[in-house]
């Protein structure tokens, strides 16, 4: 089962560190990871999302708990959270193509940041239902690049 874990910290320097590590060491591979800082400059906020067994990731959870300078955590159930992601993509283009390029862009509401002769970049914001769907209509056109950020996560 996918996990969406959102981690409350005190800036202090090795913290992410310790966080990795109980993950790892339980043998969890960390699909997403997102760090930032929070609107007290003291305390960032550690996203990450996990697939794993229920029990395990509820025994990973006391144990984040515990750790030095972790505030609080919280492991979103479906519907208990919304949450949303970020993706640039710089897409291939010709004079043909750029025009369905945008029109699809339009339909999901992504924004053209950039256009140049032989490319585009668009950056679009939405749940990942709506960010794979995005990728899969344009990834015939040639992604030449692609940055995400990571779930983030925030309790309803």
């Amino acid at each position: 089962m996918r996990h969406t874990i959102s981690v409350l910290v005190e800036n202090k320097f090795g913290v992410l560190a310790r966080i990795a590590g109980l993950f790892s060491g339980r043998g969890f591979n960390i699909d997403t990871l997102n760090v930032a800082p929070t609107h007290d400059s003291e305390l960032s906020r550690v996203t990450a999302v996990v697939r794993g067994d229920d029990a395990v990731l509820d025994q990973i959870t006391k144990q984040l708990k515990k750790l030095i300078n972790v505030v609080e955590v919280h492991d979103f159930k479906t519907g208990q959270a919304v949450s949303r992601e970020l993706v640039m993509v710089k897409l291939k283009t010709t004079s043909e193509n750029r025009g369905e390029i945008i029109q699809i862009c339009d339909l999901f509401r992504a924004k053209i940041i950039s256009v140049t002769h032989s490319d585009v970049v668009a950056e679009i914001t939405g749940d990942e239902g709506k960010i794979e769907a995005f990728l899969n209509l344009i990834e015939s056109f040639g992604i030449i690049e692609l940055g995400r950020t990571g779930n983030l996560a925030m309790e309803r």
